[in-house]
């Protein structure tokens, strides 16, 4: 028998997946790294860190499986969107990666904005130029770090440092180059004029797969780092929205998912090139060969959640621990006992700035209405509303591109909470389910490698053999009546402090 194996280049941690050919989970493992912020927005990583974590992860997944390296058919490597990471003529990593939630680039978005034209680079790109992405990044170290710059030789996502440490070769795929702002996505290529225009040379990037395309094999040197065998397929991959949405089967018209990581992200496939011209949310090229997708960005969706765990929650931390729980697990029951809409507080979301629909790098997070009423699971249970409502704002912009919704898909660490799904539910005005997988990315990609080499047809055949709906849960009509008086209140906040956030980023 055969297997796949999915390996998850997240931000907060690596997480690596065997899976048989039905998408039954044999063995998992996780490896958590730190996140650097050197200044107030700024977010970096070392790229070394995430191949330790591989590596470790890697290792530990044959070691508790029992399986054979020969035994794994085809690797996929997901990753976070976005990051830089520049290599000299030597490949050697030139300064720590910044990473997708970075905010350091706002002049540069406003520079190359100028350079190609606002409308011009919707056209090519798809999307406006954004802090987030990857060019504005690259346009930062080249104002800035002119002496990092001028050594650079390659420039590569997370996931694709992966798969050079582990093959030896150059390679992305469309999916998660869609996010860099140097491709044509409508044609699914790199665009020429983009890239000459921002003063980078074409031989710095990739060479660019489609996702189910088998770009590499496994290195010697990454067969002895992890165990794996020399010459195992690895497919082109995907970011870690599109292989999020093929782990979850979001690979058709009319399902779309909602999922809740560190960003949250309301994603929904599309056979034709769907561009919002607002720019509020992001199209990229899918996973789907000849397909693409639309999603809604939410900047600090589990992380604001993690950022109240970490700093107000360490009793429920300790007595989770006593009690060999989740201490998210604990952080729920507490927010079951606060009514929908918490009595009047509301939390924005925006502890990184804020994409979806804002575009906003300068806007922070708040708890607005706060009074001596509140107690500490009021906090909780807002911060859940609060990213809640930011979805909301992205499902409804979805919805108004024409984009149908027949079904909504709950994934990522947050979709694990039942009163989360419920509060996402109630504000979306439809039926939240869960899948028989909650493995999402590492998931996703490994179907992909399976694609590849031949173990399924199509993606949509690989999904339909191991993705099946486990649970529903239904709107509950009187929270929805509530969350209904409370969203124009959410978005009339972000409004009413917009200059005031321009302000408070001109005096750090």
């Amino acid at each position: 028998m055969g297997y796949l194996l999915g390996c998850d280049i997240g931000t907060s941690g690596t997480k690596t997946v065997l899976f048989d050919y039905k998408g039954n989970t044999i063995a998992s493992a996780i490896a958590e790294y730190p996140l650097y912020q050197p200044k107030n927005g700024w977010a970096e990583q070392d790229p070394e860190d995430w191949w330790q974590a591989t590596c470790t992860t890697i290792a530990e997944v044959l070691g508790k499986s029992g399986v054979t390296a020969s035994e794994i058919k085809g690797v996929g490597l997901s990753g976070q969107m976005h990051g830089a990471v520049l290599l000299d003529k030597e490949n050697r990593v030139l300064r720590k990666a910044i990473i997708w939630c970075d905010q350091r680039s706002t002049f540069e978005c406003e520079e190359i904005t100028n350079i190609i034209g606002k409308e011009r680079i919707i056209e090519i790109t798809a999307n406006p130029v954004l802090t987030g992405f990857t060019a504005a990044k690259v346009r930062w170290v080249r104002n800035n770090e002119p002496e990092i710059y001028e050594k650079i030789k390659k420039i590569l996502l997370p996931k694709d440092y992966i798969r050079f440490r582990l093959t030896g070769v150059f390679a992305t795929e469309v999916s998660d180059a869609s996010g860099m702002q140097y491709m044509d996505v409508p044609k699914r290529c790199w665009s020429k004029e983009v890239i000459s225009k921002l003063d980078v040379d074409i031989s710095w990037l990739a060479n660019l797969y489609e996702s189910v395309e088998i770009s590499a094999q496994v290195s010697s040197s990454g067969a002895k780092q992890t165990g794996l065998s020399f010459g195992t397929p690895v497919c082109g991959g995907a970011g870690d929205q599109a292989a999020g949405a093929v782990g979850n089967g979001i690979v058709k018209s009319g399902i779309i998912s909602s999922t809740i990581g560190t960003s949250g992200v309301v994603f929904a496939h599309s056979d034709t090139v769907a561009i919002d011209p607002k720019g509020r949310v992001h199209t990229f090229c899918h996973a789907v060969p000849g397909a693409w997708h639309v999603m809604g960005v939410t900047q600090g969706a589990g992380l604001s959640l993690k950022w109240f765990r970490d700093n107000f929650c360490i009793e429920e931390k300790r007595v989770a621990e006593l009690l060999q729980q989740d201490p998210y697990f604990l952080m729920d029951q507490e927010a079951e006992k606060i009514p929908a809409g918490c009595e009047g507080l509301i939390y924005l979301p925006y502890l990184m700035g804020e994409r979806t629909p804002h575009l906003d790098s300068n806007c922070r997070g708040v708890f607005f209405g706060l009074s001596a009423l509140h107690t500490k699971s009021h906090m909780l249970r807002a911060v859940m509303e609060g990213v809640g409502h930011s979805l909301n704002d992205c499902f409804k912009i979805i919805n108004e591109m024409g984009i149908s919704t027949s079904e909504t898909r709950a994934s990522g660490g947050g979709g694990k909470s039942k009163i989360w799904r419920q509060m996402q539910a109630d504000m979306f005005g439809t039926d939240i389910v869960t899948i028989n997988s909650s493995e999402g990315g590492a998931l996703g990609v490994a179907l992909l490698a399976g694609v590849g080499t031949g173990v399924y047809s199509s993606v949509s055949q690989a999904c339909d053999t191991c993705i099946t709906v486990v649970n529903r849960q239904e709107v509950n009509e009187k929270n929805r009546a509530i969350y209904q008086k409370y969203y124009p209140i959410y978005n009339s906040i972000y409004n009413s402090l917009k200059n005031d956030f321009v302000n408070l980023a001109s005096i750090l």
